[in-house]
C-alpha cells in the first residue's frame, strides 16, 4: 500500500481496492481533500486534532456513499446516519475500503491527572500498519510500520522509545509531529532510531511511501 503523510496525525492509505484516511482534524489543511478523495474515514478518537466533526458531517451529507468508522464518542453523534457510520471498539475487525482492519486499545494516553481520558482506539491495517491514535498501545499482533506519535502534551521521548521496543516494528514514521521543529524532528529520529532497533522515518507532508 501507499502510504500519503498529510499534516500532524492524518495520513491516507491507498490500496489497489481503495483509499481510506485516518484522522483527518483540524490542523490537517488538505483534511477536506483529503476525506474528498477516500471511500472511507478512519478516526481514533474525538480530540480536534484528529477529528474534525464539521468536516465530517459535511462530507456525509454530500456523499451517501461516504462510511466513517470511529469510537461510539465520535460516530454516536449521527444516530440519523447509522448506516454511513460505524462504531468500532477493541477486538473488532472491519474490511474497508479493500483493508483488513483490526482495532485495538481503550484510552487515549494521559495528559494530566486532572483532565478526563477519552476513549482511544488504534487500527492495524492489513496486518502491517499501525496506527494508535493518542496512545502508546501495544497490540497483540504483529507491525511492520508503526506510526510513531512524537510530539504533544501527552508525548514523551522516553516513552516512545519504549514503546517502539514493545511494539518492534521494522519502521516507525513520525506522525503526531507537528509540535516539533525541523531539528526536533531529527533529534527524535536520531534518538530512537538509536535506542531501538527500528528504522526510524521522517515523512514530510505531502510526501507518500510504500509500506
Amino acid at each position: 500500500m501507499q502510504l500519503l503523510k498529510h499534516a500532524h496525525a492524518c495520513v491516507s492509505l491507498v490500496g489497489d481496492q481503495g483509499r481510506i484516511v485516518i484522522d483527518p482534524g483540524t490542523l490537517t489543511p488538505d483534511a477536506a481533500e483529503a476525506v474528498a478523495a477516500a471511500e472511507a474515514v478512519l478516526i481514533t478518537h474525538e480530540h480536534f486534532d484528529h477529528f474534525d466533526e464539521e468536516l465530517i458531517a459535511k462530507a456525509l451529507e454530500a456523499r451517501p456513499e461516504l462510511r466513517v468508522y470511529g469510537p461510539e464518542s465520535v460516530v454516536g453523534r449521527w444516530e440519523a446516519r447509522r448506516g454511513q457510520v460505524t462504531a468500532v471498539a477493541a477486538g473488532d475487525r472491519h474490511t474497508v475500503g479493500g483493508f483488513d482492519i483490526a482495532v485495538f486499545g481503550e484510552l487515549h494516553a494521559l495528559i494530566h491527572r486532572d483532565m478526563p481520558r477519552v476513549t482511544n482506539v488504534g487500527y492495524l491495517v492489513d496486518e502491517r500498519l499501525y496506527h494508535p491514535g493518542d496512545a502508546y498501545h501495544v497490540p497483540e499482533a504483529p507491525v511492520e510500520t508503526l506510526l510513531l506519535p512524537t510530539s504533544g502534551p501527552w508525548t514523551k521521548l522516553g516513552e516512545a522509545v519504549d514503546y517502539v521496543r514493545e511494539v518492534a516494528p521494522k519502521r516507525a514514521v513520525q506522525i503526531h509531529e507537528i509540535l516539533l521543529s525541523d531539528m526536533g524532528q531529527q533529534s527524535a529520529k536520531a534518538m530512537i532510531g538509536n535506542l531501538t532497533e527500528a528504522e526510524v522515518s521522517i515523512v514530510p507532508a505531502g510526501d507518500s511511501i510504500t509500506v
